[in-house]
């Protein structure tokens, strides 16, 4: 299987080892063990300020998508640079304000907000609600109501469009859990605006992630910018458009668009209509942030090569690393650092040591390796540790921020008995 290039802030030393920023990744696996994942903290703010950049002085907040990577440490990157955020649970809300980033300019999405998370949410001082269903919004409005306050709401339109990605990351058809069908949205936001509690504000599209074509974003925002016409006409004025995220990155071959291809396929339908030019534009960026920051850092355990099929087996589990194994995702894997074993080179099976077929980083893999060799997992910044688990009782990885020479650990390696703190032996006969 061909291999990336390196993401940028990735390159090699004279001597061949790979390096984040000024930082080997063998001096980072002598430190924080392995397997490690590790971020450029150079890389997160480059994409932070493409995005930015490309919209120019126009109106816009980059809402970050914190499931991609919820860290507090990559979060108060963020925070920093002036992003917003993007939260799907009141535990990323807690999350972000543990990191310093402000709920006043947070939007919380989600089809299944619970009465206690809505509560929350609106006693933290939350920028938007984006509603998901005709049921939730009836709740926010009694909720807010008993609260004697009042809720900012959006509603997210589902326009039917095909992102053309993975069916599991697909959010924007008609088929999906997420979002009002836009054609049912007029008469719930007609509802809505009729109500004290609550405070139409916007409206939110999502189509999906991973995109690797601007043309879904073009067709959605359209889709948008005829509902807002309709909202007009009925006398409810909006405060800002939220189109979402999903924006691609490269893993092994894709040729996602730019930030600037992006943003110009937005613009280029909602700053030609005189209704939405001057209507701030929200984004809900999550992967294209920080995947390509981020690298999963993993040792060779043993090599097993065989007749049909050769397998390396490293130390990082689909546990560790969940992507390739629930989504059948390619990630570029590339050797980091060599160990002192025999060298083979084959197509190699990249398995973890978890009980399951499904424990794989990747299948044929055409790597000359040695056990005691590192291997690295890029585009691994997003959807990675987030979604790691404890399966068969394993700790998860340390994580790791690299700002030039430097290293700060953002958060350590679980110890052992911390994954059975909180259970308790029953009483004895």
């Amino acid at each position: 299987m061909p291999q990336t290039d390196l993401p940028p802030f990735f390159s090699r030393t004279t001597s061949g080892e790979l390096q984040i920023e000024d930082t080997s990744v063998g001096t980072i696996v002598d430190r924080f063990g392995s397997p490690t994942y590790a971020y450029s903290r150079a890389a997160i703010e480059s994409a932070y300020h493409a995005l930015d950049g490309a919209f120019g002085e126009r109106a816009h907040r980059i809402c970050y998508a914190v499931k991609a990577n919820s860290n507090i440490g990559i979060l108060s990157v963020l925070a920093r640079l002036g992003a917003g955020f993007d939260i799907v649970s009141y535990g990323e809300l807690a999350r972000v304000q543990a990191a310093g980033g402000d709920p006043a300019k947070t939007v919380f999405s989600g089809v299944g907000k619970s009465a206690d998370e809505i509560r929350g949410a609106l006693a933290a001082g939350i920028g938007c609600l984006n509603v998901e269903s005709e049921a939730e919004l009836r709740r926010i409005a009694a909720i807010a109501s008993e609260m004697n306050r009042i809720a900012p709401i959006s509603l997210r339109v589902n326009p039917d469009v095909d992102a053309r990605t993975h069916p599991y990351i697909s959010t924007g058809l008609k088929d999906n859990k997420f979002g009002i069908a836009i054609d049912d949205a007029l008469p719930l936001y007609e509802w809505a605006h009729a109500q004290p509690s609550l405070d139409v504000t916007g409206i939110d599209c999502h189509i999906g992630s991973q995109l690797t074509d601007v043309s879904p974003f073009r067709d959605a925002a359209e889709r948008v910018m005829t509902l807002a016409h309709q909202l007009a006409e009925r006398g409810i004025e909006l405060e800002h458009l939220d189109l979402g995220g999903g924006l691609g990155i490269r893993y092994i071959d894709e040729t996602p668009p730019s930030a600037a291809d992006w943003i110009e396929a937005i613009r280029s339908v909602v700053d030609a209509d005189p209704l939405a030019r001057d209507l701030p534009i929200w984004i809900e960026p999550g992967r294209f942030l920080v995947g390509p920051a981020g690298a999963m850092l993993t040792r060779v355990e043993y090599l097993k090569p065989g007749e049909h099929k050769s397998f390396a087996i490293v130390d990082a589990a689909m546990n560790d690393l969940m992507r390739p194994a629930l989504y059948g995702s390619d990630m570029a894997i590339v050797s980091a650092g060599t160990g002192t074993g025999r060298r083979l080179a084959r197509d190699w099976e990249i398995v973890g040591p978890v009980c399951e077929t499904g424990d794989f980083l990747g299948h044929d893999r055409a790597l000359e390796l040695a056990e005691g060799d590192l291997l690295a997992v890029l585009g691994a910044g997003a959807y990675g540790f987030s979604m790691a688990s404890n399966y068969n009782t394993r700790p998860r990885p340390a994580e790791v921020l690299v700002d030039g020479d430097t290293c700060h650990e953002i958060r350590r390696r679980e110890p052992l008995e911390s994954l059975w703190a909180l259970e308790r032996l029953p009483p004895g006969d």
